[in-house]
């Protein structure tokens, strides 16, 4: 299967389950940074092979085969990012540059090898889940964004939901990493603003940041 048709398939299922919940072509076109009418003409093509659902002006659906496929790109790129992590100590950003590469060059039987040597990791490094073999996540995700999160109780960090370099850098060098806790000190509501407490420092992060961070109640 071709790169493009693998991360179109994929940039679906993300937008439709982690990022601006809509499909449409134009924001698929958007995401991956080609033009409105070859997304729709790829999503033409996918259709015919029964990847997904097309309809004019309508958000694209995965078809369960579409949904298969793209479960399984995710999964390669997943368990490399966790295996760049282990083994070479790469920062988060850099694991998914790479990952982003190396997920369209991974057999089954490769993506499985790495799995186990790995112990059968059930997330990545950004708190991601990884699907297993038959392209299933077996966990259940109950983390909420930080900018839910309650005045002064503390969490544990699930999911670093970004591709950005600077988020992650900011993020390492002030320790909000996945499993690190944090306090919540205060909500800035108004102003779409949190005030964490990580370790020893105090923090203000506005909505750009809380959007990308998730956790969970410790």
């Amino acid at each position: 299967m071709s790169v493009a048709v693998e991360n179109f398939v994929k940039a679906i299922y993300n937008n439709d389950k982690h990022d601006i919940k809509d499909t449409k072509p134009g924001n698929i076109a958007k995401k991956l940074g080609i033009s409105n009418a070859a997304a729709t003409d790829m999503a033409k093509k996918l259709a015919a092979r029964d990847l997904l659902n097309y309809e004019k002006y309508q958000e694209l659906q995965l078809t369960d085969k579409g949904v298969k496929m793209a479960l399984n790109v995710i999964r390669k790129h997943r368990l490399w990012e966790a295996f760049l992590f282990k083994m070479f100590d790469m920062s988060l950003h850099d694991i998914h540059r790479e990952a982003e590469l190396l997920e369209h060059q991974t057999s089954d039987l490769l993506a499985e090898k790495i799995s186990a040597y790995l112990g059968h990791p059930k997330f990545d490094p950004h708190g991601d889940p990884i699907p297993n073999a038959n392209g299933e996540i077996t966990t259940k995700d109950t983390s909420i964004s930080l900018s839910e999160a309650m005045e002064g109780k503390t969490y544990t960090i699930a999911r670093l939901m970004s591709d950005d370099k600077e988020f992650f850098e900011f993020c390492t060098q002030n320790g909000i990493k996945y499993r690190n806790t944090l306090t919540i000190t205060k909500q800035f509501s108004g102003n779409k603003m949190t005030q964490i407490l990580v370790g020893t420092n105090t923090i203000v992060l506005n909505e750009d940041f809380t959007k990308n961070i998730y956790v969970e109640e410790h």
